[in-house]
């Protein structure tokens, strides 16, 4: 099968090099720098984000993923560099605002609040709440309505999620893997535009990353969302990536459709060294399937 095979119809023709332009980016980023310590961990001159797809970001540990996912969500500040999100600039504003306007992200550490429930973690993710304003929160008139609605839009998604057994359970008591779905379902009660996972799968067992890939996908598939995640299982970004960012060393080194980034030399020398050649690669792919299998 042709590289070309597989992309999406909306990045037909798109070249598969670094910084290559798409025909609607939902995130524009450019000429972005962050260092530590004189170490540059993002050094990023281009790089746009396609609306409405899943895009994997890869990269060796170090390659500067997070940092960058920081960056773009108003955790961090940059020492220099510019991005729009959705026609908007987003450069210097705050998380909050960032996660308003409809881009959010979860963490690859979770930040469940342990000693509240199940069902209160996701009440709290819903944005623009009027019971949270000092003065009005003593006026219950005016929040009952809003807050009923949306009790009901987390009781649905923890029934999506398959968390409505555990509705009433301190957050604390969840496994690893419950607690991604916790943080994935939290994430779409601001009901973004652009959703944002670092390492949704890391710890969690393979019954579980089963579940998550496909919630993963009705992200895209079901609500329109626009997706873009961190992970290091290529299993994983080969099955649900509509296109594929390759990060080393802070910056962009590869773009393409999943099948492209798998040939590339590049990418093959970031991971394995210039040592290495693509068998290498295939190979590295078929032992994590079989010990998936054997899991």
């Amino acid at each position: 099968m042709s590289p070309d095979a597989t992309v999406p119809a909306g990045l037909a023709g798109v070249a598969h090099e670094p910084g290559v332009a798409k025909p609607d980016p939902i995130l524009v980023v450019d000429g972005l720098r962050r260092a530590f310590g004189g170490v540059r961990a993002v050094d990023v001159d281009h790089l746009e984000i396609p609306r409405g797809l899943i895009t994997g970001l890869i990269g060796p540990n170090g390659a500067g993923k997070t940092t960058l996912f920081n960056l773009l969500t108003g955790f961090d500040r940059p020492d220099e560099g510019e991005w729009t999100f959705d026609g908007r600039s987003a450069a210097g504003v705050p998380a909050y605002r960032v996660a308003r306007d409809g881009m959010v992200r979860t963490f690859q550490l979770t930040k469940a609040l342990s000693r509240m429930t199940v069902l209160e973690n996701l009440m709290l993710g819903a944005s623009q709440q009027r019971g949270e304003h000092i003065l009005r929160a003593l006026l219950p008139w005016g929040w009952r309505t809003q807050e009923a609605e949306v009790r009901d839009r987390a009781e649905g998604l923890l029934a999506r999620f398959k968390l409505d057994h555990m509705r009433d359970q301190f957050a604390g008591t969840l496994s690893g893997g419950q607690r991604k779905l916790l943080e994935m379902a939290r994430a779409l009660m601001v009901e973004p535009s652009l959703v944002m996972l670092d390492e949704p799968m890391a710890g969690v067992n393979p019954a579980l990353t089963q579940s998550l890939l496909g919630h993963v996908k009705d992200l895209r598939d079901v609500e329109g969302r626009s997706v873009v995640f961190v992970e290091h299982d290529m299993d994983v970004v080969f099955d649900i990536s509509d296109w594929v960012v390759c990060l080393a060393e802070g910056r962009v080194i590869a773009e393409g459709p999943p099948a492209s980034i798998g040939a590339n030399p590049a990418v093959i020398d970031a991971y394995l060294g210039a040592t290495h050649d693509h068998s290498a690669l295939r190979e590295e792919r078929r032992r994590r399937q079989a010990a998936r299998g054997d899991a």
